[in-house]
């Protein structure tokens, strides 16, 4: 197949930020790993109609995160035990608090949030992704924060002083 030596490569540069990406949609490692490979899978069937394949991928993801979170079998959640990892000082309560604020939105707020603040999208590179248009994203980005202000309460001003 002519260019999968250039998907190859791409994939290998590209799993470590698509993984992050994916982590703070789903909030849990091992769906993470099925969506990047998802992702992957999907973006190998078409890659040679690739232009940009960075955006792609973020669009296929966003696109995966919000349809899988639509099917029944979504909650399903694997256990195992956690490995033991460094954390920096304050920084784990902080996490803590903002993955469980995220859990509670739903899924397009999310993707919405993460896509926006954690990748630093703009408002029409999100509405690309995700097939909305600018001020759709616009509203949705405000209700999506005023929503996380609800869940973190008043941690969220306590966890931002840390």
């Amino acid at each position: 197949m002519a260019g999968t030596g250039d998907f190859e490569e791409f994939a290998r540069a590209g799993i470590p930020r698509l993984y992050r990406t994916a982590w703070l949609l789903t909030g849990d490692r091992h769906h993470a790993e099925d969506l990047v490979q998802d992702t992957l899978a999907n973006m190998l069937k078409t890659w040679a109609r690739i232009d940009n394949p960075g955006a792609y991928a973020r669009t296929a993801m966003a696109r995966t995160f919000i349809s899988q979170r639509r099917r029944r079998s979504w909650s399903e959640r694997p256990t195992a035990e956690l490995p033991e990892q460094v954390a920096r000082v304050g920084d784990v309560e902080l996490r803590m608090a903002l993955r469980e604020a995220l859990g509670e939105l739903a899924p397009l707020d999310r993707a919405v949030l993460v896509l926006r603040y954690f990748e630093d999208r703009s408002v029409e590179q999100v509405a690309l992704d995700l097939g909305k248009n600018a001020s759709a994203i616009t509203t949705r980005t405000a209700r999506a924060l005023d929503r996380l202000r609800v869940v973190l309460g008043d941690n969220a001003v306590q966890l931002i002083a840390h």
